[in-house]
């Protein structure tokens, strides 16, 4: 039995001690995951909370047919669309490059570029499946399970945004390369 079920079963059994382990665990991968779907760091924090706290409270239901992460992360985007505004368009226009969570998790650098155009691109659930695969390295029916999707959406989505990422990125190294001969 690896060390992750012995806490879950601890947890589940009541041991706050276990409970926090797993949540030390699980921290910072989630922290970074909710910032990006969250409109600010104290969002993603209010997020982050509540997904510990619930996932205390339902510790019980637990399935071990899944992965644990795959559980937390499911609670985790479902506290994440509760706080998110009813008007999304209107936070991108409000919302300046000092303030965009995706500044706090991603380093300055070409792959900050590549996460800010797929945010920028993609939709939500997508650019989440491309995130969890690609960041958080899940497998295919994990990222399905936690965006409550199929398998095939999955993939074919998965296909789609790295098919839109490259599009995006050969048309900026085009212009780039335009503007130095121009």
């Amino acid at each position: 039995m690896s060390d992750e079920l012995n806490l879950i079963n601890a947890a589940k059994g009541g041991s706050v001690e276990a409970f926090t382990e797993l949540v030390h665990g699980y921290r910072e991968r989630l922290l970074r995951f909710l910032m990006t779907r969250c409109a600010s760091h104290a969002d993603a924090e209010d997020a982050l909370q509540d997904t510990f706290i619930n996932a205390y409270r339902y510790i019980a239901t637990y399935n071990p047919q899944w992965r644990f992460s795959t559980w937390l992360y499911r609670i985790a985007i479902r506290n994440a669309a509760r706080l998110r505004p009813a008007n999304i368009a209107e936070l991108g226009e409000l919302r300046d490059e000092q303030s965009d969570p995706l500044t706090h998790c991603i380093a300055q650098s070409e792959r900050d570029n590549l996460w800010r155009s797929a945010k920028r691109l993609l939709s939500d659930e997508v650019f989440a499946a491309m995130w969890l695969r690609y960041v958080e390295d899940m497998s295919i029916k994990d990222i399905a399970a936690v965006l409550e999707r199929s398998s095939s959406w999955t993939k074919v989505n998965l296909l789609r945004g790295r098919r839109a990422l490259e599009a995006e990125l050969n048309n900026e190294a085009h212009k780039t390369g335009s503007e130095a001969y121009g």
